[in-house]
């Protein structure tokens, strides 16, 4: 059985010491006598700060149930790449994991599929677990275009790679039109699109492979919602945004998977 991830992606919120507060307080639930299910590997918790706040991220949850994840990386060890950070200084910092593609790099950045396609191949080769973004825009989805466009998305980013890829990669279905809008596709109609990419990936890399591959769903995911998405048989977490930024709702929502996958 897969375990369910539950991602916060901070985006550009949060001061070192804000993250530091956070982690505080998310350590604190954890550690009520209450709370051990969620200490027994029901649920894999991850965070990812602005680059500013993950060292102190990182350090405040060492050795803990929490994992740390970057936002962004650029596809070289070191160099003359002004402003980015490459996947040695996300792993020497404490991350594990980093998300990849996320739609607001794609549209605002102008990030391709074959940049990220480099991306992954970077992380990938500097031991840092993948979250690769997929989702389509409201247009697209009206014109019927979501499967076609999201496997294709899947297909250019995972071009040249085997199916180890699938020991550590994670899929985020993150539609567009439900990010930050506070409207979000039923668990139904996610799921249905999360099935038809694991389909993509059992076709390219073998059912076996596929069934290792964890699915997340991404768009306006709340402490009120998120059981209703994990409760379907191939969304295995979520990556989640503003309700992500305090501890206590997303707290609720570790508690809310938890009681559900106990």
């Amino acid at each position: 059985m897969r375990k369910p991830i539950l991602a916060a992606n901070w985006k550009m919120y949060k001061t070192a010491a804000e993250a530091k507060e956070f982690a505080d307080q998310l350590l604190s639930y954890l550690q009520e006598q209450s709370s051990q299910y969620l200490l027994q590997e029901q649920v894999e918790i991850l965070v990812c700060p602005p680059f500013t706040a993950l060292p102190a991220f990182a350090a405040a949850t060492k050795g803990t149930a929490v994992a740390t994840g970057g936002q962004n990386l650029y596809p070289r060890k070191e160099g003359a790449f002004t402003g980015e950070v490459s996947p040695l200084m996300l792993k020497a910092e404490g991350a594990s994991y980093v998300i990849i593609g996320h739609s607001e790099r794609r549209q605002i950045l102008g990030e391709t599929d074959e940049l990220l396609n480099e991306k992954i191949k970077a992380a990938l080769e500097y031991g840092l677990k993948p979250i690769l973004c997929v989702g389509e825009t409201l247009e697209q989805r009206r014109r019927g275009e979501t499967a076609a466009f999201c496997r294709g998305q899947l297909a250019a980013a995972l071009s040249g790679l085997g199916p180890e890829v699938c020991d550590t990669l994670v899929v985020a279905y993150e539609p567009i039109w439900a990010i930050g809008t506070g409207e979000s596709a039923s668990p139904q109609d996610a799921q249905e699109t999360i099935a038809l990419l694991r389909q993509w990936l059992a076709e390219t890399y073998g059912p076996d492979e596929a069934a290792k591959v964890r699915i997340q769903y991404g768009g306006s995911v709340k402490p009120e919602n998120v059981a209703g998405y994990l409760a379907m048989p191939d969304i295995d977490g979520a990556l989640i945004g503003g309700a992500g930024l305090q501890a206590a709702s997303f707290w609720q929502m570790l508690q809310a998977v938890a009681a559900l996958k106990a």
